[in-house]
């Protein structure tokens, strides 16, 4: 799939997201349901991937290693929990606007990286889809379903 085409899916599913939480009240987005999450946390983590993984797509784009050496991103309980950190006190309206600022850098990385870094298998194809496409489908579904079991 060309990179053109995954930007696409990629602003189709945030698109996706972005509907799943719209008109949520500041109550609704700090409530915890997602096991020690709220939704405030939940969009606060993605926030903090976007961030680093545009990071990643910058040093791809430069012919470097996505992760530096010192960098190591297998323990994601620990960065998600740092991403989601005090989020459930902000103001979701300063947690929605980091969200589609994040995705906005995030997808402007991707654009300046190589159309041949995003062949099915290669780095850049699946920092879009782990970080991207792929994350938004795992809580998207998730938050519809919570709405609707609290009829909201």
């Amino acid at each position: 799939m060309a990179r053109e085409e995954l930007l696409a899916e990629l602003n189709k599913s945030f698109g996706s997201l972005l509907d799943s939480v719209s008109g949520l009240s500041d109550e609704e987005m700090a409530t915890v349901w997602y096991g020690e999450w709220s939704v405030n946390q939940i969009l606060s983590h993605i926030s903090g991937w976007h961030r680093e993984m545009a990071k990643a797509f910058d040093r791809i784009a430069k012919g470097e290693r996505p992760v530096p050496e010192d960098i190591d991103y297998g323990d994601f309980d620990s960065w998600n929990h740092g991403f989601a950190a005090g989020a459930s006190d902000k103001d979701p309206v300063e947690v929605l606007a980091e969200l589609k600022a994040s995705q906005d850098a995030f997808a402007a990385a991707a654009g300046i990286v190589p159309e041949e870094k995003f062949e099915d298998g290669r780095a850049a194809y699946r920092i879009i889809h782990l970080t991207g496409i792929e994350h938004y489908a795992e809580h998207e579904p998730a938050i519809r379903e919570w709405r609707k079991s609290q009829r909201i």
